[in-house]
């Protein structure tokens, strides 16, 4: 395999990363509002944070992609590919994203939250300042894996048009009908993104303090 057909790969990965670094924040944010929707106490808000996260949580991400690129246009609403697919992964890994961090706000210490009600924090300000912070602290490599999942699945969203680097090798196998040293360079190119994530990822658990003790 020639270097121009490597670094039409190497191309490729770049719109990979960008996708799912893209989606990998917005569902975190959306995923920490999830999660303070089930914390609120409220019956409605804690019933529609569960359904959200039961169907993109039960429903494949494939299919999830394709309702979105077929559903949005026949309600008169025409976005580019690109839009499609960091929406679809979004909202997918939010509902990951917040079954995590469920586990990391009931590990936050009670005294802190007591403190800071006595502080005169307001139940939102004791969310974002005290419970959000630890809680991330907490589940920081549940979403380092999560992100790692995200990169791999980012080949979905090959269906609805974009081209990344799974649809890339595609696209190049299709022309050049050599599929063995296309489909295995873009499988070492995944395996490189995503042992970088993992070791970012560890690197910054470890500098990060540690979580207090409850």
């Amino acid at each position: 395999m020639t270097w121009k057909l490597f670094s039409l790969l190497l191309e490729a990965s770049l719109m990979t990363i960008f996708v799912s670094a893209l989606s990998i924040l917005l569902g975190l944010a959306f995923a920490i509002v999830l999660s303070g929707m089930r914390m609120s106490g409220n019956r409605a808000l804690f019933r529609g944070a569960g359904l959200f996260i039961s169907f993109f949580r039960g429903v494949p991400l494939l299919v999830q992609l394709l309702l979105i690129y077929n559903f949005l246009p026949a309600v008169g609403i025409t976005l580019p590919s690109l839009a499609t697919a960091i929406i679809g992964l979004s909202l997918c890994t939010a509902a990951y994203q917040a079954e995590n961090l469920r586990g990391g706000f009931e590990g936050v210490p009670r005294g802190l939250v007591e403190s800071a009600d006595m502080a005169g924090f307001s139940p939102a300000q004791t969310f974002f300042h005290i419970r959000v912070p630890i809680a991330l602290r907490l589940t920081l490599p549940a979403l380092i894996n999560e992100a790692i999942l995200i990169l791999k699945a980012s080949s979905l969203v090959s269906v609805v048009g974009l081209v990344e680097l799974t649809r890339m090798a595609q696209n190049l196998v299709a022309s050049t009908f050599m599929p063995l040293e296309l489909y295995a360079s873009a499988g070492l190119i995944y395996l490189v993104i995503n042992l970088t994530v993992a070791v970012l990822g560890r690197q910054l658990e470890q500098r990060l303090p540690g979580a207090p003790a409850k």
